[in-house]
């Protein structure tokens, strides 16, 4: 059975903040990198149990994106008994561990 995927707005914000950085609007190979991203979310329709953990909470998990150094982490929950992943925020991979409230 397939997971529905909800985009949080932390993480809806993060998208477009994305899109507008790497010109996607300008540039075909932006745009296709930004698609990849997308599809990669989607992805996590399947099997979302695939990702590892994060090291900041074992409750979440993180799928990585990119090549280095352009790597992203969309880091997520999954909830099992309504069959749902909630994506939570996305950020480049080098940044430094999440801190306590950056989620909301």
């Amino acid at each position: 059975m397939e997971y529905s995927v909800k985009i949080m707005p932390r993480a809806q914000r993060d998208l477009s903040a994305i899109y507008d950085w790497i010109g996607a609007n300008s540039s075909e190979a932006a745009l296709s990198w930004y698609h990849g991203l997308r599809d990669a979310i989607r992805s996590l329709r399947n099997t979302p149990n695939r990702c590892p953990m994060t090291p900041e909470d074992r409750h979440l998990r993180h799928l990585l994106y990119g090549g280095k150094p352009h790597v992203y982490r969309v880091i997520y929950r999954i909830l099992e008994k309504p069959k749902q992943v909630d994506v939570l925020h996305i950020r480049h991979a080098a940044r430094q561990e999440l801190k306590t409230g950056e989620l909301m």
